[in-house]
């Protein structure tokens, strides 16, 4: 099932092939243009800024909390129902050294506030958040595909996994382009868990 879209793509090929495409090309924007520098940290507001302009020009729910519940084989992502209180309380979790940052990111990931495309927003939030309270960012290309997404599926039950994994790659080159893009290689990452199962309320 291909996702409505504002380019009219009826193959879902060709929309993932124009999705990276235009949201690589928004992600360079958000750097180059310090967009960034000016949001709070750790905040889902901001996480709806970098959502709505990696991909505003592809999907009209760009930015918008999903009204739709989500599930990856058992597991299922905060119901919409709840999700509100769920960002409410994440936004008030403690962000000051490396472990209270990754339990933010794990439970960012179980609300998986959008209805699409939460991977690369939420890694881009993360590296923002990493950068303004400890000096650091991810190296993504350090990071194997596998391990982390295997380490992410168990995150909401045991996160050292992902927190080992992601200590590993911490780099203190924040200012690099190259470093900021490989977090949001869709090529690179899986979109998210690859597929969901989308219940329509």
């Amino acid at each position: 099932m291909i996702l409505e879209n504002k380019l009219k793509l009826t193959s879902s090929v060709d929309l993932a092939r124009e999705e990276e495409r235009i949201s690589k090309k928004k992600a360079a924007e958000l750097f180059e243009k310090d967009i960034l520098d000016n949001l709070a940290a750790g905040k889902f507001s901001t996480l709806q800024v970098i959502h709505k302009y990696l991909f505003e020009d592809i999907y009209d729910f760009a930015g918008k909390i999903r009204t739709v519940n989500l599930a990856k084989g058992n597991f299922r992502f905060a119901s919409f129902l709840y999700l509100q209180a769920a960002l409410e309380n994440i936004d008030k979790m403690p962000q000051s050294n490396f472990d209270e940052i990754i339990e933010k990111y794990v439970e960012m990931n179980i609300a998986h506030p959008f209805k699409e495309s939460n991977g690369r927003s939420t890694r881009i939030w993360l590296d923002h958040l990493l950068k303004t309270e400890i000096g650091k960012v991810v190296d993504w290309s350090k990071v194997d595909k596998e391990d982390y997404l295997l380490a992410m599926e168990r995150s909401p039950i045991k996160d050292i996994e992902i927190k080992h994994l992601l200590k590993e790659a911490l780099t203190d080159e924040v200012n690099s382009r190259e470093i900021y893009m490989k977090g949001i290689d869709h090529s690179y990452y899986y979109e998210d868990y690859t597929i969901f199962k989308t219940e329509e309320l």
